[in-house]
């Protein structure tokens, strides 16, 4: 009975890989909101303000670190949580991909997080200079607390890597 449960538990690491997948769609959903930001910035190209201009660059940055966020979550989430996979196999494999840990994988996550913050603080500090009403407080604090906590699992993993080095 127990070897029966381990072996449903062990198998059932398989159903991450639907979420892996629905990733994968938001992925090609993300790929056609860049498109609309640079369609839009093609079709303004002489009527645009320069803030205007920066404003849909800042949205392909946000769309890209996004993305790479994603990319990030598949390929570390998979090789971490479903099936391990050899780089030697697959042409044009980046290798870093199969050695990011999950507490790799969490610095990561949360400095593209406070990147992707900064963007749209960034972006909200230039709707008001347009002359649209924006609450940059909350903004800037939410910033300083992805960033802090950033920093704080830098340290807990710098610590833990001091005390138990691999």
């Amino acid at each position: 009975m127990l070897k029966w449960l381990e072996r449903a538990l062990f198998t059932s690491r398989w159903l991450l890989v639907p979420f892996y997948a629905a990733l994968v769609v938001s992925l090609m959903i993300m790929l056609a909101r860049l498109f609309l930001h640079v369609y839009d910035m093609v079709l303004g190209i002489f009527t645009i303000s320069e803030n205007e201009l920066l404003l849909h660059v800042l949205g392909v940055i946000d769309t890209t670190l996004t993305a790479s966020m994603v990319i990030l979550v598949i390929f570390s989430g998979y090789e971490n949580f479903v099936s391990r996979v050899t780089p030697e196999t697959h042409d044009n494999w980046p290798e870093w991909m199969t050695k990011i840990d999950f507490g790799g994988l969490k610095l990561k996550l949360l400095s593209t997080i406070t990147a992707i913050t900064a963007i749209h603080l960034l972006r909200a500090y230039l709707e008001v200079a347009d002359g649209k009403a924006a609450d940059l407080q909350w903004s800037v604090l939410v910033l300083l607390g992805f960033a802090a906590t950033a920093v704080l699992l830098a340290l807990g993993d710098f610590i833990a890597h001091k005390v138990r080095p691999d």
